[in-house]
């Protein structure tokens, strides 16, 4: 069965999403759609769903109810191997072994490209060449990945996600434990690339790059549309629990969130 029309001019859809652990709702039905091209931002606070609708979309867990949409059809429809040549995603907690270099670690990215009748090409070869450029890594290529900072990790598991050439990259927190200019350096890289990109961000300021945000609260999505129509002071305040406002920089002239918290 294919998508309702509406779903199947989008590259990505998730229809009344539901996710369920031992009796608890971590996501509520949750329906949005994913433009091609386009930089969607997931925000929320802690426990809001960020993660569970990452994994969701990307097929890593089975919805309770809903459906998740690729490309007009059902994501339970493609095979694992299917998904991984349309999609890219770069989790939280993402493990690489010690012993290989960052070529290696990126080359991985090929895996759902290759089997016995289409094995390692040249083509193969030129394709991970260019994830680690667009990464900006390409004078560590041949350095041990234990050797690497953890921004030079997160940037090199980019990498391996662009390796798979997809059309779509998900990304939970990529910027996670990183020090203020590793964050920086991977979100232009992550603002740059020249595919779909879902990312779940903390910081509402970087969060202000995307397209569109999707907010979410306690599972369920509260808000769905560009930066500064759903960052409002009453949605700061009910569902961040913040008091904010929108400052100009004089530098660029670009506006800013000033946050405070609630006082007594």
């Amino acid at each position: 069965m294919n998508a309702p029309v509406e779903q199947a001019v989008s590259v990505i859809s998730a229809v009344k999403l539901s996710y369920r652990v031992k009796g608890a709702t971590l996501l509520d039905e949750v329906s949005l759609t994913i433009r091609a091209g386009e930089n969607l931002g997931v925000v929320g606070p802690n426990g809001s769903g960020k993660s569970t609708l990452i994994k969701l979309l990307a097929g890593i867990l089975p919805p309770a109810c809903g459906e998740v949409y690729l490309q007009g059809e059902r994501l339970s429809a493609f095979s694992r191997r299917d998904i991984a040549q349309r999609m890219a995603v770069v989790e939280q907690q993402a493990e690489t072994g010690d012993s290989i270099s960052l070529l290696e670690a990126v080359e991985l990215g090929r895996t759902p490209w290759l089997s016995a009748l289409a094995p390692w090409r040249t083509e193969d070869e030129q394709i991970v060449a260019q994830a680690i450029a667009d990464v900006g890594l390409t004078p560590l290529r041949h350095r041990a990945w234990h050797t690497l900072s953890g921004g030079e990790r997160q940037r090199a598991h980019i990498a391996r996600a662009l390796a798979q050439q997809p059309r779509i990259l998900l990304l939970d927190e990529p910027t996670n434990h990183l020090d203020i200019q590793q964050q920086l350096s991977i979100l232009h890289v992550v603002h740059r690339l020249p595919v779909t990109t879902v990312i779940a961000l903390h910081d509402l300021n970087q969060a202000l790059a995307c397209d569109r945000l999707a907010v979410l609260d306690r599972g369920r999505l509260v808000a769905l549309g560009s930066p500064f129509e759903v960052l409002t002071p009453e949605r700061l305040k009910d569902t961040f629990g913040v008091l904010g406002h929108w400052l100009l920089d004089p530098l660029d002239g670009q506006r800013v969130l000033r946050l405070r918290p609630q006082t007594s």
